[in-house]
């Protein structure tokens, strides 16, 4: 099981590749609900880490599959 500091490494570094290779997918990450927390002080647990992972890595896998050159 992967711990938190590692959830949060590969968000980091995805979120990198999508800011710097598809810029255009950047502006619907703010739209993720992690990121509007609803919570005074909201605890990122690692399934809410794995599951914001798992919606990253689908938001990139559907553009490359709908935009192939």
């Amino acid at each position: 099981m992967e711990n938190t500091k590692d959830l949060i490494t590969k968000i980091n570094i995805l979120t990198t590749k999508i800011e710097t290779e598809y810029p255009e997918l950047y502006t619907f990450i703010d739209e993720q609900p992690i990121t509007i927390p609803a919570l005074d002080h909201p605890d990122a647990d690692s399934k809410a880490l794995k599951d914001y992972l798992q919606s990253l890595e689908q938001l990139l896998q559907h553009h490359l599959e709908t935009h192939k050159s």
